[in-house]
């Protein structure tokens, strides 16, 4: 079970998009526009948040960016415009899904669970994932990373791309397994957004970033 924070200005949506949640074992609340959904976050840890981009006030796109100042939460966006450039825009805020509206609650439901999955979110208590190599600590189910005693400061895509490479260390992973596991299957972008991703974390992996090996022609893995 997962606590869902639900974010559109649309009554009907909201209410579709509970019932299923709350089909599914999930815990809802909702807010009406951005504005409410940050007061929200601020006062209380959500697993997943469900937000619309187009809202009045503060629109879905501004509460991400403003969220993603304090808060590693998983979202998935909803919105009526579908372009390529919309969805990447999305993403590099740091978005973990897209869904165009409209849409089939029973996908939204799926989605939505397998984002959880992903980021191992979830109300149930539960030991912490952790990994140990040297001075780099990586700590999944709380989604900190440390270098040296100190926090690395990462985009939720560098957290998932990272996570996803320690726990399959030393695999050989290809380009388009990583695009899908960590973007998504309906991921539409080239792979130039991975090894922009790739020589980011390296960046904020200081002193580690020889862990992640690039394979020539081929991907990435993790080794230390």
């Amino acid at each position: 079970m997962a606590k869902l924070l639900i974010v559109d200005d649309e009554e009907k949506i909201r209410y579709m998009v509970r019932e299923y949640a709350q089909f599914s074992g999930h815990t809802v609340t909702e807010a009406a526009d951005g504005g409410e959904a940050v007061e929200l976050c601020r006062r209380e840890p959500f697993d997943l948040i469900v937000m619309d981009v187009m809202m009045p006030h503060v629109d879905g796109m501004s509460a991400v960016r403003e969220l993603r100042k304090f808060i590693r939460t998983p979202v998935i966006m909803l919105s009526a415009r579908g372009e390529e450039h919309d969805k990447l825009f999305g993403f590099e805020l740091g978005v973990d899904d897209y869904v165009v509206k409209p849409f089939s609650p029973k996908e939204l439901m799926a989605r939505i669970n397998a984002v959880l999955a992903r980021s191992g979110g979830g109300s149930a208590a539960k030991a912490h994932e952790t990994y140990e190599f040297g001075g780099l600590s990586i700590d999944v189910t709380a989604r900190a990373v440390t270098v040296d005693g100190a926090p690395a400061q990462m985009t939720p895509k560098e957290y998932e791309l990272l996570f996803y490479l320690v726990k399959n260390r030393g695999i050989a992973l290809s380009r388009e397994r990583l695009i899908t596991e960590v973007w998504g299957y309906d991921y539409f972008g080239d792979d130039r957004t991975l090894d922009t991703h790739i020589k980011m974390l390296r960046q904020n992996l200081g002193p580690y970033r020889a862990y992640v090996v690039t394979l020539r022609s081929m991907g990435y893995k993790f080794e230390a």
